[in-house]
């Protein structure tokens, strides 16, 4: 949380500043919500919205695809011999 600015800049910060509530607060919104990672947040968006615009225009591409921070999908051995 503090290298998101949350409760403070440090650990020690946070711990003094935050309730117990709160830091369980962040953390379901951040289970539900994902990363509060600005940057990654908006490579998301920026992603899917060239899928849509790629997708729209006769293009087949996966979101995913287009997000090179984002971890990969590891495929199960069935779903490779399939392919």
């Amino acid at each position: 949380m503090a290298l998101n600015g949350i409760g403070g800049n440090t650990v020690h910060q946070v711990k003094n500043n935050l309730t117990m509530l709160e830091i369980r607060q962040w953390a379901e919104y951040r289970y539900r919500r994902g990363s509060l990672n600005v940057g990654r947040r908006v490579e998301q968006s920026v992603a899917n919205m060239m899928s849509i615009y790629i997708n729209s225009q006769g293009g087949d591409i996966d979101p995913l695809e287009l997000m090179p921070h984002e971890d990969d999908v590891i495929e199960t051995f069935e779903a490779q011999l399939s392919d």
